[in-house]
């Protein structure tokens, strides 16, 4: 048999049980609830899946929100017409009860002269996309992977003339956020909205990015689920090995009959 630990694939993983009644349940999107796609643009979104969300946000008295490097509006697209609770932009913006309009958490934009920079960062390769959004950016080299190192490089030297952000490498991606929100601090947020608050915070995300989010949970006593290779790197606790059992876990949640003996 061949050890998938050896071959970069995530080995046999031990779930978490359903959720509790009493969870606060934080979800990334892309490489989480969504397999990853060739570009942002593409990714599928499953009809059952929202069923299964709309579902488990409501056996959750609403404490269930999406945490994402995308934004709001983005959020609202890839799940309409569905628009639950969501922090975007890496913790930069948020909407705190399902239906509300979104707020923006950092006080300003993302200059426009990094904008600049990474447009002319896409005329590299084809393969390259550049995400513009207001308080953050990001720059796919999925589909042209000798060009990551460049691109990081390139994006490190744009931001050296202004303060407060900072450069963040994920999945075939570098994005630039405001420094001081991530999705841990989106986390802190929600907990303190009262849908959220003296519930037991659990966490699912799969890069880097997500990581924030791990410690804001585990820091109140709660649970930090990854998915895929980011369950190898932890190495502890219960995991998921793709997003397809994400959504399995969820569907299982929203059809259980908690009345039954």
């Amino acid at each position: 048999m061949t050890d998938s630990t050896l071959t970069g694939q995530p080995a046999a993983l031990q779930p978490p049980p359903l959720p509790q009644p009493n969870w606060a349940l934080f979800l990334d999107i892309d490489g989480t609830l969504l397999d990853i796609a060739e570009t942002p643009d593409r990714v599928q979104v499953p009809a059952r899946l929202l069923d299964d969300l709309q579902t488990a946000e409501k056996k959750l008295s609403g404490a269930l929100a999406l945490v994402s490097g995308r934004p709001i509006s983005e959020i609202d697209k890839l799940f309409e017409p569905l628009k639950l609770a969501a922090s975007g932009q890496h913790g930069s913006e948020w909407r705190p009860v399902p239906g509300a309009a979104s707020q923006s958490v950092s006080e300003a934009p993302l200059p426009a002269g990094l904008h600049a920079a990474a447009a002319r960062l896409g005329n590299l390769h084809p393969g390259i996309v550049v995400e513009r959004k207001t308080h953050a950016l990001a720059v796919h080299y999925r589909n042209a992977p000798d060009f990551g190192s460049e691109i990081g490089g390139r994006l490190a030297e744009a931001m050296s003339g202004y303060d407060g952000l900072m450069l963040l490498h994920g999945k075939a991606v570098w994005e630039i956020k405001d420094a001081q929100q991530s999705k841990g601090t989106a986390v802190g947020l929600f907990m303190r909205q009262p849908a959220f608050a003296d519930r037991v915070a659990v966490f699912i995300g799969d890069d880097r990015t997500d990581e924030d989010g791990f410690h804001a949970v585990e820091e109140r006593g709660g649970l930090a689920i990854p998915v895929g290779q980011l369950a190898l790197k932890r190495g502890r606790g219960p995991a998921f090995a793709t997003p397809a059992q994400v959504r399995k876990w969820l569907s299982d949640f929203a059809m259980h009959d908690e009345t039954a003996a």
